[in-house]
């Protein structure tokens, strides 16, 4: 039974960042505003979600990729990184 709540709690996880971009890209114009083009917010949104998050925030909110806004993008891999070794090592330990 642990096991199985661990992988529902993978799951939440690797699914949530895509719900918000889904819900960034319907109700607002902000990743819209951070990209040219709909190819790198797709492929952000199939294997980098946080990440594309992070960048749509620093490229509205700090200007783009430098000072804060590169900090945020950092911490938005880190978090990506995260979410795909959990599931992972989740796979490898069953």
């Amino acid at each position: 039974m642990l096991g199985m709540g661990c992988c529902l709690v993978a799951g939440v996880a690797a699914a949530s960042p895509r719900l918000i971009l889904f819900g960034m890209w319907l109700f607002t114009d902000y990743a819209g505003r951070a990209f040219e083009g709909w190819l790198f917010p797709f492929l952000g949104f199939l294997f980098l979600p946080t990440t594309t998050i992070a960048y749509a925030i620093a490229a509205n909110e700090f200007g783009g990729f430098q000072g804060w806004g590169a900090v945020i993008v950092a911490v938005g891999v880190i978090i990506d990184v995260v979410i795909y070794s959990g599931g992972i090592g989740s796979r490898r330990k069953s």
